[in-house]
């Protein structure tokens, strides 16, 4: 098998098990928008990055973060509704982004690969850093899981029972801020949304239990992630595109089969 086909699974499948925790959690709490806005402000990031020099993916962390945050506090201060705050930021930082990257003089951009993902370039040093931070976010996880499946149930009643509602939002808001810059590489700003959404709704059909449900999502991923790359190198088609296809596929199948009692 080629080098680079072992670096993008290697890349992807990191994607796809953060993809698979994260987004369960996603769905449970009604947030699918959220990784929506942060993909979308993540090219603001990627601006940034080449307008000063410094690594992309650490603007595109930082870019991340300051927008989730900004979403945490719209959420305990709202004004007006999730939906649409969601909607303004993430596309508002899509358009900045993208504008900026045209009066960047001298860079040469490639606009496709951020928007579509180009995990077949990924490098050694990419994958060592999906990884590392995918090592790093399960074992976060592991402290916030149960403060978060109380949230998922019944956010008042945490409140009630002494969880710091607000701490525990914010950190698993920057985990999935994390996860965005990270992988956007895979299947770029536009796609990652659907990397985090269908494969834990299509879990969702088939579990019992919340664990159940990451564990099935991320199999799906890993299924979309194999497959997508498969059909990619076969007929010669976009990478990215090619992985959510085939998850969307996978959740299309699902609907036909007899489901048990869902997460």
């Amino acid at each position: 098998m080629d080098d680079f086909i072992v670096r993008a699974l290697l890349a992807g499948s990191a994607v796809v098990l953060l993809a698979g925790l994260l987004g369960s959690i996603l769905l449970w709490r009604r947030l699918a928008y959220l990784g929506d806005t942060l993909s979308h402000s993540s090219l603001l990031g990627v601006a940034l990055g080449l307008l000063t020099g410094l690594p992309i993916n650490v603007w595109m962390m930082v870019v991340c973060a300051i927008v989730a945050l900004l979403l945490l506090y719209v959420q305990y201060n709202p004004r007006l509704s999730s939906d649409t705050l969601l909607t303004i930021i993430g596309q508002s930082a899509l358009a900045i982004g993208t504008v900026a990257l045209t009066f960047l003089p001298g860079v040469r951009v490639d606009l496709m690969a951020y928007l579509f993902g180009d995990i077949l370039a990924v490098s050694h040093s990419d994958v060592l850093t999906a990884w590392g931070l995918t090592f790093a976010i399960f074992a976060l996880m592991y402290k916030l899981w149960r403060p978060l499946i109380a949230l998922a149930v019944h956010e008042p009643l945490a409140q009630v029972e002494g969880i710091n509602v607000k701490a525990v939002s914010a950190a698993y808001m920057l985990l999935v801020a994390f996860t965005v810059a990270i992988a956007m590489k895979v299947v770029g700003v536009l796609l990652l949304t659907a990397l985090l959404i269908i494969p834990a709704a299509t879990a969702r059909r088939f579990a019992r239990t919340p664990e159940g449900m990451v564990g099935l999502a991320m199999v799906c991923g890993l299924i979309a992630l194999a497959g997508g790359m498969f059909l990619s190198l076969q007929f010669d088609t976009p990478t990215g595109p090619s992985i959510v296809m085939l998850a969307s596929l996978l959740f299309l199948v699902a609907q036909f089969v007899p489901s048990r009692t869902t997460a």
